[in-house]
C-alpha cells in the first residue's frame, strides 16, 4: 500500500498518513464505486480496514460481484467530517480515498477473519452472538477484500 497525495490538486489540504489512517479506522460507511457493463456503479457500504485492506460483506449475488468479475478496479471513499459552513458558502471535511482492486474471499478462514473484524468494530459488546451469527450466516455472506495500492486524504479547515 501506498500513501501517494501527488495527484491531489489542493496539496495545501493534504492530511498526513497518520490523520488518513485514523479516519479509516474509525469511518462508520464508506462509498465504493466501481464499473459496471451498464456504466459506473457506486453504493455506500460499511467496512472494516486491517493492514491496507478493506473489508466488505454483502449477499453471494448482486451488481456489485458482477461488476467485480468484470473489472477488479475500485475506489473507496470514506468521509470522516463534514460540516456546512453556511455562512461562508462552503463546508469544512476531511475524507480518505482508496484505489486498488477488489476480489471476492474464497476461504471460509479469511471470510470468518473479516467478518469478524466488522463485529469488533459495529458491536464490540457482542463478539460471543458475532461469532455465531458469522456461523448461521456464513454460507450466504459473500466477504470483498479491497487491497489499497493507493490511499490519499484531503481535508479543508476553517478558523472561525
Amino acid at each position: 500500500m501506498l500513501y501517494d497525495t501527488s495527484r491531489v490538486r489542493r496539496q495545501d489540504r493534504l492530511l498526513t498518513e497518520q490523520q488518513a489512517m485514523d479516519i479509516l479506522l474509525r469511518g462508520e460507511y464508506g462509498f465504493l464505486a466501481m464499473a459496471s457493463a451498464e456504466g459506473g456503479y457506486g453504493v455506500p457500504m460499511n467496512y472494516a480496514y486491517e493492514q491496507g485492506v478493506i473489508y466488505l460483506h454483502c449477499a453471494m449475488q448482486g451488481r456489485k460481484l458482477q461488476a467485480i468479475e468484470n473489472d477488479c478496479r475500485v475506489t473507496f471513499c470514506v468521509v470522516g467530517t463534514a460540516t456546512p459552513v453556511a455562512e461562508q458558502f462552503t463546508t469544512t471535511y476531511e475524507s480518505v480515498l482508496v484505489q486498488g482492486r477488489a476480489r471476492i474471499v474464497e476461504t471460509d478462514e479469511e471470510c470468518r477473519r473479516a467478518l469478524m473484524l466488522l463485529v469488533k468494530k459495529f458491536a464490540p459488546q457482542f463478539e460471543a452472538q458475532g461469532v455465531q451469527a458469522i456461523e448461521r450466516s456464513l454460507h450466504r455472506t459473500a466477504v470483498i477484500a479491497i487491497e489499497a495500492e493507493s490511499i490519499s486524504g484531503k481535508t479543508k479547515r476553517i478558523d472561525m
